[in-house]
């Protein structure tokens, strides 16, 4: 890869890790459809760049977040959705390589995921708009939680998104969080499901090929990325935080449709 290359990667997950932070989606659901825009790199080298770099901003704001005492995750709910999360996104990779594995050319599996993160991402944008009319609920029982937890690890983990904005809208719906606290949760939740992943393409020898040196690029974008966007969350207001996740969601519909045009 060339300079000018490295460079993009970093900025992407700069800034995608950052807009993940302060609103809680994690910044895959922002790299996935952009690099796959670019097309500088396979489909599944893609998915395993964007995990990676999700984890590292995830692990930072988490780690971070539970040491300087502000963290306000629900660990009576978030733990188990946590573990659902972990198992899920397990299954989400397995899921990911049968479904790559039956197209001719792998990389069309791309046009596949830009389709579901499409439908995902119009479906949490229309909630976010009308959340304020919708009724939520608070789930407490813990084998519900586990499960919720388990679909969303394996939403983020085959579409390559870490979690994405349909953990925010499952926090909103069944737990009645507001957006920060889904915010600190999401990422929680994504810090489980991605190191399950990681582990599991490791165990199973299915990394694919790309330098270790954009590796390197996209973790460190990832924990900057973390870093800045915990001191921006701090500073901004519940309605500015919600009105740039409209923003983003608008913004990932246009790129996925794109990518539906380019992949298919």
């Amino acid at each position: 890869m060339k300079l000018h290359e490295y460079i993009l990667f970093g900025l992407i997950g700069l800034s995608a890790s950052t807009a993940g932070a302060v609103c809680g989606i994690g910044g895959g659901v922002i790299i996935k459809p952009l690099l796959d825009a670019f097309g500088l790199l396979s489909v599944e080298a893609i998915s395993f760049l964007s995990g990676c770099t999700v984890l590292a901003m995830a692990c930072f704001s988490v780690l971070k977040s539970i040491s300087g005492g502000d963290s306000s995750v629900d660990k009576t709910t978030g733990t188990p959705l946590a573990i659902g999360a972990a198992a899920g996104g397990v299954a989400g990779k397995v899921m990911f390589h049968m479904v790559a594995s039956s197209f001719p050319d792998r990389d069309q599996v791309g046009s596949v995921q830009a389709v579901c993160l499409l439908i995902i991402t119009m479906g949490t944008l229309l909630y976010t708009i009308k959340k304020d009319r919708i009724k939520t609920h608070h789930i407490t029982n813990k084998v519900v939680c586990i499960i919720i937890g388990f679909v969303l690890g394996i939403l983020s983990s085959f579409l390559g998104i870490g979690g994405g904005p349909i953990n925010l809208v499952v926090l909103f719906y069944f737990f009645s969080m507001d957006t920060k606290t889904a915010g600190q949760n999401s990422l929680y939740i994504i810090l489980f499901s991605q190191a399950a992943s990681l582990i599991n393409s490791i165990a199973a020898s299915q990394i694919p090929e790309f330098s270790f040196l954009i590796l390197a690029v996209m973790v460190l974008s990832g924990i900057a990325g973390g870093a800045i966007g915990r001191k921006v969350c701090k500073r901004l207001s519940e309605v500015t935080v919600n009105k740039l996740f409209i923003i983003l969601m608008a913004e990932i519909m246009m790129i996925c449709c794109y990518n539906i045009y380019q992949l298919s």
